[in-house]
């Protein structure tokens, strides 16, 4: 990747005004492996007087300069020696990657911010969630986090030289719309971005015009990437459980996700810890089940109702085998799994335009009595109020289930999200599927 241009990222501008911020806090810069942590933080470095970067796994031979963790100043000055040049404050950046390799040094960053204020200090690594599961309290209220995922379609627009016409959709509201021209073009590229997803090496390739059946090669090394990682998930857990427990994620995906139906040689509290463990990679995001009686949705989450998302669309199309042509050549996405893909790829655009400060949750609601079932893909909260919004792979369908949720919450609007231009149905605004930010920005 580190050949590649740079592609601007929506986490760019959080990460100049902590640069330029008068005070900071040392930086943990957190997601799944794969979506472009390191390239992000070389960027910023670009930006300084000078940069350093210590690797971890790659130069074994600078964790001893970090295992007195509790004296910043001894660690600045070997570094400096080990790189022959002197990092200053304010005009250096230090980036500590895979700084999961050598955890010692993660209780570093809280001594950089206690006695070395003014130093810009951030790290990364892979797999990072389980290191900090073993130091549950390290640095609190002394290093902040910030949580990056795979390209949104923003981002995605950028990378292919698209910025004038992501620019035009962004101006388009719910009162104006946009002329079928760009809608259709916007489509086009919807269902393009969907096939290949957003993970960056994907998206790269992509925009340096290899074609989208040899990026299905790139997606196939990148899933077995994943699937290689599951070894190293915990050592009392066996990769095979948890690929399979990966691969019932993958078919269960879009319905509540059943743990008896999973795999059948495993337990449902085996299943349970593998599909933890899942989540924790950050391969798997969870949805959760809310009653939705009040803020916020999280007050009344049920996690024993879940539905199960994968972090990418092209990994997940890729690990499904769809047939492409059912996504490519159908302008509704009407597709063999029945509108997945389109649900899948609402959840994951919501955390991508949300506050990187925070991790998110996503939430759905279910109501399941013996005369009715109805079901709203996701409660988001917008203001004060919990809103229904209902993913439609195509502009038909009824909404029942978005006009039982109204009636029985007292909703005054809920939102439906298809491949169709704005509109709006009495309490229901229409919003295209490519304009879900509008939604997170509470421009709709």
């Amino acid at each position: 990747m580190d050949l590649i241009k740079y592609s601007i990222r929506l986490i760019d501008s959080h990460l100049l005004d902590w640069k330029d911020a008068p005070q900071r806090k040392p930086l943990l810069l957190r997601g799944a492996r794969q979506v472009g942590k390191s390239s992000t933080i070389r960027h910023l470095g670009s930006k300084f007087e000078s940069y350093f970067e210590v690797n971890f796994e790659s130069m074994p031979e600078v964790r001893p300069f970090f295992s007195d963790f509790g004296k910043p100043e001894l660690i600045l000055e070997k570094l400096s020696i080990y790189f022959g040049k002197t990092l200053e404050q304010g005009k250096s950046l230090l980036f500590l990657d895979e700084i999961q390799a050598y955890p010692e040094a993660l209780n570093s960053l809280r001594y950089f911010y206690e006695k070395i204020p003014d130093l810009h200090v951030i790290a990364a690594g892979s797999l990072l969630e389980f290191a900090l599961q073993e130091l549950p309290s390290f640095g609190v209220g002394r290093i902040r986090s910030l949580f990056l995922y795979p390209f949104s379609f923003d981002e995605f627009l950028m990378a292919i030289g698209e910025k004038k016409l992501m620019d035009l959709k962004n101006s388009a509201d719910q009162k104006t719309g946009l002329e079928l021209a760009f809608h259709h073009k916007l489509n086009d590229y919807l269902r393009k971005f969907m096939v290949i997803g957003g993970m960056p090496e994907v998206v790269a390739k992509y925009a340096q015009g290899i074609s989208i059946l040899e990026i299905q090669s790139v997606l196939d090394d990148l899933n077995f990437s994943f699937q290689d990682d599951f070894a190293k998930y915990k050592s009392r857990r066996t990769a095979h459980r948890i690929f399979e427990v990966f691969q019932s994620v993958v078919f269960q995906m879009g319905g509540k996700y059943i743990f008896s139906k999973s795999v059948e040689s495993l337990s449902d509290r085996q299943v349970q810890e593998a599909v933890q463990l899942l989540i924790l990679s950050g391969l798997v995001i969870p949805v959760t089940h809310t009653s939705a009686n009040g803020i916020p949705a999280g007050a009344e989450a049920n996690p024993k109702k879940r539905k199960m998302l994968v972090l990418d669309t092209g990994l997940y199309q890729r690990l499904l085998q769809l047939d492409l042509s059912q996504v490519w050549l159908n302008e509704d996405v009407t597709m063999v799994n029945k509108g997945n893909l389109a649900e899948l790829f609402t959840g994951l655009e919501w955390l991508k335009y949300g506050n990187p400060y925070e991790r998110e949750s996503l939430y759905y609601w279910h109501r399941e009595t013996s005369s009715s079932n109805a079901e709203v893909d996701y409660v988001v909260q917008i203001g004060a109020s919990l809103i229904p919004i209902e993913v439609k792979s195509s502009g038909k369908g009824r909404m029942q289930s978005m006009h039982r949720f109204m009636d029985e919450k007292k909703s005054e609007r809920g939102i439906r999200i298809s491949m169709e231009n704005y509109g709006q149905f009495n309490q229901i605004d229409v919003v295209p599927l490519y304009a879900i930010h509008k939604i997170r920005l509470a421009k709709i």
